[in-house]
C-alpha cells in the first residue's frame, strides 16, 4: 500500500538523473528567482545573522563584507556554474561520473549526501525551535551538542517527515513551494528589522548608526566566541555556498535553465537572504540579548517570537522548511548516483529519515558557520575538476571526460585532485593557522592545477588527433 501511495504522490516524476534535460522541460529565470529567493531567505539566515553578532563583528565590517562577499558569490554562480550547467544539462553526479568514474563518484556522492543531510537537519532543528514554543519546549543553548529532552526529539522527527514528503515529489514541487512562500518570508525579515530597531530605541538615521555600532554589532564577541573581522564576513558570504557554485552542486538545479544568464537569478537570494535577512536576524538577536541579559539560549524560534510574535515564529518554521526541501532533494540525487536502479523518490525518503535523525542534535545549529565552511571545502575539489575538464581539456591537450573516454570506473587524476587538495588545505590549517573560512580559494586553484597536470599524463590527446 505504501508503495502505491508514494507513486501516486510523485506522479511518475522524471528527474533526468542520467540524461540531459530535454528542451520541453527547461524553465525560465522566474522559476530560479523563486527557488533561490526561497532557499537563501531561509532557515540558515535565522542562525547566521545572530552568530555574526555573537562573534563580535563590527557594523562597518558587516555591511562592507556582505556587499563584496555576496557579489563574488553571484559572479561565481553566473560565470562559473551556469555556463557549464546549460551546456551539459546533466546532474553534477552523472557529469562527475563521466569524468572521475563510478568508483570515485560513489565515495564523493556518499560524502555529498551526508553533508546535505546534516545541513537539512540543522534547518529542521531551526523550525523545531519555533514549533516548540506553544508547548514550552526546552530550547538548546550555544553550548549544547546533544538533545535536551524527548519532546525535542519527537518534534524534530515529525517535522522531518513532513519536509521529506514534499522533497520526494521532485524539483517542480520544491520550486513551487519556494515560489509561494518566499515573498511572505522576505516581508517578515524586513518587518523584523524595522520592529527590532524600534525596540532598540532607533528613531532617526543618527540613532540608527549609533545603535548599530554600539548595541548590535559592537565588535565585542560573546563569552567563549572568537572575534570575526571584515575578511571573515567577505569570505563567509562568498563561500558559505561554495559547494553550490565553485563546487558545482547547482549544476543539478541550473541544468533546467533555458539560458546560462539564469545564474544571475541567485542575486535575488543572496542579497535578500545573505544581506537583508542576516542583518535583520542580527537585530532580532540583539533585542533578545537586551531582554534576556546573560542568556546562553540560542533558538531562532523564541528569538523571532520575542520581536514579531506568532508571525515571527511561523516564519522560522517556513524558513527552515524552504532550505531543507531543496537540500534533501540534492542529497537524494547524490545517493541515487550510488544506487541508480532505485527510484529517486525512495532514496529521497531514506535521506529524509537520516536528516531527521541528524536534526535531533543541536550542535548542527550551534556550529553552523564552521559546518557550512567544512562541507563546502570537502566538496569543492570536485567542482574544480569539472571546471578544468570543461574549459581546459582541449586547450591543454587531454581528453575530456577521461573515465568515459577510457571506459574506466576510476580516474586517478580526479581522485588525487580531491584527496591532495584536502591534504593541502589541512596542512595550511595545521601548520600555518589558516582558518577554515579562507581555505577554499587557494584549494580551488590547487585542485585545478593538479587535475590538469595529471590528466595530461593520464589522458593525453595524440598530436595527430589534436592537429
Amino acid at each position: 500500500m505504501s508503495n502505491r501511495f508514494f507513486k501516486k504522490i510523485v506522479g511518475g516524476t522524471n528527474e533526468f538523473e542520467r540524461t540531459p534535460v530535454p528542451e520541453q522541460s527547461l524553465k525560465g529565470s522566474r522559476s530560479f528567482l523563486g527557488m533561490y529567493a526561497g532557499e537563501h531567505t531561509a532557515g540558515t539566515e535565522f542562525v547566521i545573522g545572530p552568530l555574526f553578532v555573537a562573534h563580535g563583528v563590527s557594523a562597518g565590517d558587516l555591511v562592507f563584507g556582505l556587499l563584496i562577499g555576496n557579489l563574488l558569490a553571484v559572479l561565481s554562480w553566473a560565470l562559473i556554474t551556469a555556463p557549464i550547467a546549460t551546456a551539459k544539462r546533466m546532474t553534477l553526479y552523472y557529469q562527475l561520473e563521466r569524468i572521475a568514474g563510478k568508483n570515485v563518484v560513489r565515495w564523493y556522492n556518499l560524502v555529498n549526501a551526508l553533508m546535505f543531510c546534516f545541513l537539512a537537519g540543522s534547518m529542521i532543528a531551526v523550525s523545531a525551535t519555533a514549533v516548540g514554543i506553544p508547548f514550552d519546549l526546552e530550547m538548546p543553548t550555544l553550548a549544547d551538542w546533544f538533545p535536551r529532552t524527548a519532546g525535542w526529539v519527537v518534534t524534530v522527527l515529525l517535522l522531518g517527515a513532513v519536509v521529506t514528503l514534499v522533497a520526494i515529489q521532485g524539483y517542480s514541487q520544491v520550486s513551487k513551494f519556494a515560489n509561494v512562500m518566499s515573498p511572505w518570508m522576505i516581508l517578515i525579515f524586513f518587518s523584523a528589522a524595522i520592529v527590532g530597531l524600534s525596540q532598540l530605541g532607533v528613531g532617526s538615521a543618527e540613532s540608527l548608526v549609533t545603535v548599530a555600532r554600539e548595541v548590535i554589532w559592537n565588535g565585542v564577541p560573546l563569552p567563549g566566541m572568537s572575534r570575526f573581522s571584515v575578511w571573515h564576513v567577505i569570505f563567509f558570504a562568498w563561500f558559505c555556498n561554495m559547494a553550490m557554485h565553485i563546487g558545482m552542486s547547482d549544476l543539478t538545479i541550473l541544468r533546467y535553465a533555458k539560458s546560462w544568464t539564469s545564474g544571475f537569478a541567485v542575486f535575488a537570494g543572496v542579497y535578500l537572504g545573505h544581506f537583508v535577512a542576516w542583518i535583520a536576524s542580527g537585530v532580532l538577536y540583539a533585542v533578545f540579548l537586551q531582554a534576556n541579559s546573560g542568556s546562553q539560549e540560542f533558538a531562532p524560534g523564541p528569538i523571532a517570537y520575542q520581536t514579531l510574535g506568532i508571525a515571527g515564529a511561523v516564519c522560522v518554521v517556513i524558513a527552515g522548511w524552504t532550505t531543507a526541501n531543496p537540500t534533501i532533494y540534492r542529497a537524494g540525487l547524490a545517493l541515487q548516483g550510488i544506487f541508480p536502479k532505485v527510484a529517486t523518490w525512495k532514496i529521497t525518503a531514506v535521506v529524509g529519515g537520516i536528516t531527521s535523525l541528524a536534526a535531533c542534535f543541536p550542535a548542527l545549529v550551534m556550529k553552523l558557520l564552521d559546518f557550512v565552511a567544512l562541507y563546502g571545502l570537502l566538496l569543492m575539489p570536485m567542482g574544480a575538476v569539472i571546471f578544468a575538464d570543461f574549459y581546459f581539456s582541449e586547450k591543454m591537450g587531454f581528453r575530456s571526460e577521461g573515465a568515459l573516454s577510457s571506459k574506466s570506473d576510476f580516474s586517478l587524476p580526479a581522485f588525487l585532485s580531491w584527496v591532495l587538495t584536502l591534504v593541502f588545505c589541512l596542512g595550511l590549517n595545521l601548520f600555518y593557522g589558516v582558518e577554515i573560512f579562507f581555505l577554499g580559494l587557494p584549494g580551488w586553484f590547487v585542485a585545478v592545477a593538479i587535475f590538469v597536470i595529471l590528466s595530461k599524463v593520464k589522458y593525453p590527446i595524440a598530436k595527430s588527433l589534436a592537429a
